[in-house]
């Protein structure tokens, strides 16, 4: 992210005296937060980011087979999922005649070779991307030490997956998902303003480790409001841990404006969730807009995002955290009882 890369440029002699003042305000700024994050500096972590788009796209389409051939070595785990899965070529129904040509035609394809030029203009180098993740990987291993750091794959999907974790230790980053809010070639009916707005550079390591986190945390028990903000708080949580340094904004995909709203209006919101009886709802056409994308909340004023559920999730899961301060961030994903994990949470909203 933008903030992050400039933090870790190295100073002038002359800035020492800013610096420290900078590093002061920011440390207060992180205490009246009341955020404790760990030192992770003494944590090694081999970080891979391997660019298969660029492996792909820089083929010689007058050498297609041999240079599959060195894609397949390269790759062989990602080269198979990318081509079945992700860009739906049935690999295994085609000749390998056949699936040259269907690789042939998807790289000299215009408009997904356009897709390919503006990524590189975009992400050519990942510099700002790879130090954001090289840290939350950092805390990665502080918290899940057990856990093996993935390989992270690039690529363009012609705007069909942004993200996503398989087999193989293989962790995905679909750099088309990034272009920009005014990149002209997002298409409205599917990617509406309030959804391109997070769709760019600052937010590309949080819609990375957003698929890690849902992989992490699994699938959630029951289908009350409550189970779903209660699961999504747990995720918003850990991501809070991976990304300590990011803006709530980023996190939440919400302007800044909106996370404001919704710190100044705690109460009244948990109160809404109360009296409308919506907390043991299962009602999806009344409580979906309160956990999935949406412009707003129902119910609520026009300033309210949509969501909310989800914040007051997490601000829940924070006060369960506070309360048991030793827990592992594994056992709070074990921690699969919504009603139990409120319960002992003792949540009270701030007024």
């Amino acid at each position: 992210m933008k903030c992050f890369a400039v933090c870790r440029r190295p100073l002038l002699k002359t800035s020492h005296l800013f610096a420290a003042f900078l590093f002061i305000l920011l440390q207060s700024c992180m205490e009246d937060k009341g955020k404790n994050i760990p030192d992770v500096s003494h944590i090694s972590v081999s970080l891979n980011v391997e660019r298969f788009d660029q492996a792909l796209f820089s083929l010689d389409t007058n050498a297609i087979a041999s240079g599959m051939n060195d894609l397949n070595s390269k790759y062989p785990a990602f080269t198979k999922l990318y081509f079945e899965n992700v860009m739906g070529v049935p690999v295994g129904k085609l000749t390998e005649a056949q699936f040259q040509e269907a690789v042939k035609g998807l790289i000299s394809h215009p408009g997904i070779r356009a897709i390919y030029d503006t990524c590189q203009i975009v992400y050519g180098n990942l510099e700002a991307e790879k130090a954001a993740l090289q840290e939350a990987f950092q805390f990665y291993k502080y918290y899940f030490p057990e856990q093996a750091v993935p390989t992270i794959y690039t690529f363009i999907s012609e705007y069909t997956y942004a993200a996503f974790v398989a087999d193989d230790n293989i962790l995905a980053m679909g750099l088309d998902f990034g272009l920009g809010a005014d990149y002209p070639h997002y298409n409205p009916q599917f990617f509406p303003r309030y959804i391109r707005r997070s769709m760019d550079k600052d937010h590309m390591p949080k819609l990375v480790l957003d698929a890690l986190v849902d992989d992490m945390v699994g699938n959630q028990n029951g289908n009350r409001l409550l189970d779903m903000m209660i699961h999504n708080g747990k995720k918003l949580y850990i991501l809070d841990a991976l990304l300590p340094r990011t803006p709530d904004s980023i996190k939440l995909s919400y302007t800044p404006a909106q996370v404001e709203w919704c710190e100044n209006n705690e109460a009244q919101m948990w109160a809404h969730f109360l009296s409308n009886n919506l907390l043991y709802s299962t009602e999806m056409n009344d409580i979906r807009k309160l956990v999935d994308y949406s412009p707003n909340s129902p119910g609520m004023p026009p300033e309210a995002p949509g969501r909310t559920a989800n914040w007051i999730g997490w601000q829940i899961v924070k006060s369960y955290m506070k309360r048991h301060p030793d827990l592992p961030l594994e056992k709070l994903i074990e921690a699969k009882d919504a009603q139990q994990l409120l319960e002992l949470a003792r949540y009270k909203p701030r007024r």
